[in-house]
């Protein structure tokens, strides 16, 4: 097991909505998420961005002596910001180690939890046309290459344009690939609409989406306390009357800062919301970052839908998740006739989810 070393720059500058204490927890909670051993976490406090190495010299010297101290090998470090590759370069010729960004560790867990074929070509289109952007002069053999053969072959192509060249033909190549899948995803869809309306489950990760899911249709899919644990989209029936049922279609968990690159990627994926006759945003109402998590779903449902700030689908409703763990009087929770409260751990609330459900479908 590798160990990390995960940072959280807490710039005086950052208009977050989140406590530093809570960004680098998510940040851990990420980084265990690829089962690496936490070493260390610390929330750093930087005035200004350095351009050639995001920290400064002192924080850099710090870093440098704690590896060196406790003789720690191989051990990550996870910055919890974007930085730029000549950032990345000169951080890890410094420290002697891998250096890893937000957005490459995401990267990394889509990658991990990949496990069917469009999964998997979702997560590398991602990762290489993010790749595509980090492309610098970073070695030797950046210089000019001869081109042509024989001796008469005139000045050829750079490197990194061979590289970026590659890359574009790589990423036409999955776009088709997907392209394919999503026509097939496209029939499966229409075929299913003809037989029962889509109830789409949507929300941040680890809300408890896939255990709503299971304890309305009675599946044993994977269900664990951690980030990103569901990738693919599940689909089953939910019987809720003689004369009326639905499919129920569990997604892939939204978080804050989500790369644009996996937006793009999984948008085949993430169509499913928009074909759904009614969106169910699941939301960890025990959560610290409770009303933070929810700005940043609408945030990504108002981009699927290419809607302004303010509006939002009109057949979206919120369950209120995991009232077993809090008290909804103390948490100053005002009812709604689009808010749905219950606890997919204890099954309270789910008639009542079914019944307004069924009611909505019927209308």
């Amino acid at each position: 097991m590798n160990f990390c070393w995960v940072i959280h720059p807490n710039s005086i500058f950052n208009k977050s909505r989140r406590t530093p204490d809570s960004a680098l927890s998510e940040l851990k909670s990420l980084a265990s998420a690829i089962n690496l051993k936490i070493y260390e976490a610390n929330i750093i406090n930087i005035s200004n961005i350095k351009p050639g190495t995001f920290f400064g010299k002192g924080k850099i010297d710090e870093l440098n002596q704690n590896l060196q101290k406790n003789k720690i090998e191989n051990c990550i470090i996870i910055i919890n910001s974007n930085i730029s590759p000549i950032q990345q370069r000169n951080l890890e010729k410094i420290l002697k180690t891998k250096v890893l960004d937000r957005t490459a560790l995401i990267l990394e867990i889509f990658g991990a939890r990949a496990t069917t074929k469009e999964g998997a070509l979702q997560v590398e289109l991602a990762h290489i046309s993010w790749q595509k952007t980090r492309l610098v002069r970073s070695w030797t053999h950046l210089e000019r290459q001869r081109g042509g053969r024989g001796f008469l072959g005139g000045p050829g192509e750079l490197q990194i344009e061979l590289d970026r060249r590659h890359i574009t033909s790589r990423i036409k190549k999955i776009k088709k690939e997907l392209e394919k899948v999503r026509n097939i995803r496209e029939l499966q869809r229409n075929k299913r609409k003809k037989l029962y309306p889509l109830v789409s489950l949507i929300g941040y990760t680890n809300s408890g989406k896939s255990s709503l899911f299971n304890k309305i249709t009675g599946s044993k899919e994977f269900v664990k306390n951690m980030v990103f644990a569901t990738l693919d989209p599940k689909h089953r029936i939910v019987n809720i009357s003689r004369y009326n049922n639905f499919i129920l279609s569990d997604t892939v968990g939204f978080i804050n800062d989500l790369p644009t690159e996996l937006i793009e990627s999984f948008k085949s994926t993430l169509d499913e919301i928009l074909y759904a006759d009614i969106i169910v945003h699941v939301r960890d109402i025990s959560h610290e970052d409770y009303n933070s998590q929810n700005e940043d779903v609408i945030s990504i449902v108002r981009e699927i839908f290419s809607l302004d700030n303010n509006e939002m689908p009109e057949n979206y409703f919120e369950v209120i998740n995991k009232i077993d763990k809090v008290n909804i009087v103390d948490r100053n929770i005002k009812a709604s006739s689009n808010k749905i409260y219950l606890s997919a751990k204890t099954g309270e609330g789910i008639d009542n989810f079914k019944n307004i459900i069924n009611r909505h479908l019927l209308k």
